[in-house]
C-alpha cells in the first residue's frame, strides 16, 4: 500500500476515533466560535465608543455656534512687515606662506 490515504480511508480513521475526542473537538470548536466573536464585538465596541466620541464633539462644537457661543478662536495672525537687508561677503582661505 502506498503511504497516501483516501477520502473514505480518512473518515473511516476518523469514525474509530473514541467519543472523548470528538467531544473535546466539539468543546474547542465551540470555544473558539464564541472567542471570534467576543473578539469582535470588543473591536465593534471599540470602534463605536471612538465613532460616538467624536461625534459628541463635534456636535457640541455645532451646538455652540448654533446658540451663539463660539468656541475660542485661534489669536489673529500678527501683521509684520519688517524687512531687514543684510549684506554678506564670501571669504576664501588661503595660506599666503611662500
Amino acid at each position: 500500500m502506498n503511504g497516501r490515504m483516501n477520502g473514505k480511508q480518512f473518515l473511516e480513521m476518523l469514525a474509530r476515533l473514541p467519543a472523548r475526542v470528538w467531544l473535546q473537538a466539539i468543546l474547542g470548536l465551540i470555544g473558539f466560535v464564541i472567542l471570534a466573536v467576543l473578539g469582535f464585538a470588543v473591536i465593534a465596541g471599540v470602534a463605536a465608543v471612538v465613532l460616538i466620541a467624536i461625534l459628541g464633539f463635534k456636535a457640541k462644537a455645532w451646538l455652540a455656534g448654533l446658540f451663539g457661543r463660539r468656541p475660542p478662536a485661534e489669536p489673529p495672525a500678527r501683521d509684520i512687515r519688517q524687512v531687514t537687508d543684510v549684506q554678506y561677503e564670501i571669504v576664501e582661505k588661503r595660506d599666503d606662506r611662500p
